[in-house]
């Protein structure tokens, strides 16, 4: 049990470090000492770096992968998920380094690999549902695509991290991803759901964060 306990210590700090300087400048002493252990302790637990960051990715992906089905048991329709998708996004990219998937694409195949199964499979999928949902509930435009739309939704959500496009001198991550999903949201919607969805923003923006 202990050892178990030890094993999720070193994930959960390692990602800490991750989200907030990115992969490739954080090292194994880096991870001992932002954890008060040994190297020694991080070997016994995990092969390599490699070990850790391709793990820590997995745990990050099934921690918000299990946000997003609450939230979706929880939303009365497919504009209140969406309202609440945004609170949660903002919440989850806040004190993100923007570098943290170029990190991953250039230097770690597993952890990247990782992300990519999750992009196709598990958000792909919600997309879809979410907008098949909200076209039969009226608030989406019926005209649309939901298998193109969706693919869209992936690469706008990866577009936000490039640096190449997105400076971090002269953009937030934070900032970049709402306005980017504002975008998308108000590309869907039918007047009816213009409404609904201004609605929940609104009430977001005058209230704590407390949609999870």
């Amino acid at each position: 049990m202990e050892e178990i306990q030890t094993k999720e210590k070193i994930l959960k700090g390692a990602e800490e470090l991750f989200t907030k300087y990115g992969v490739r400048s954080i090292s194994m002493d880096d991870i001992a000492r932002h954890l008060s252990v040994s190297k020694k302790t991080l070997y016994q637990h995990f092969a390599d770096k490699e070990d850790i960051v391709t793990l820590a990715c997995k745990n990050h992906l099934e921690r918000h992968a299990s946000e997003f089905e609450a939230i979706r048991s929880t939303a009365k329709n497919a504009i209140e998920e969406l309202a609440k998708l945004s609170v949660a996004l903002k919440q989850n990219v806040q004190d993100m380094n923007p570098s943290l998937l170029f990190d991953l694409q250039k230097y770690h195949p597993k952890a990247w690999s990782e992300w990519i199964n999750h992009k196709n499979k598990y958000i792909r999928t919600s997309v879809e549902r979410n907008l098949k949902q909200g076209i039969e509930e009226g608030y989406f435009r019926p005209e649309i695509n939901p298998k193109v739309i969706a693919a869209v939704r992936l690469e706008l959500v990866q577009l936000a991290f490039d640096e190449s496009i997105f400076p971090r001198e002269h953009f937030r991550l934070a900032e970049v991803q709402m306005q980017i999903f504002d975008h998308f949201v108000f590309g869907l919607v039918t007047d009816k759901g213009r409404k609904l969805y201004q609605k929940y923003k609104d009430v977001n923006n005058h209230e704590p964060s407390t949609i999870l």
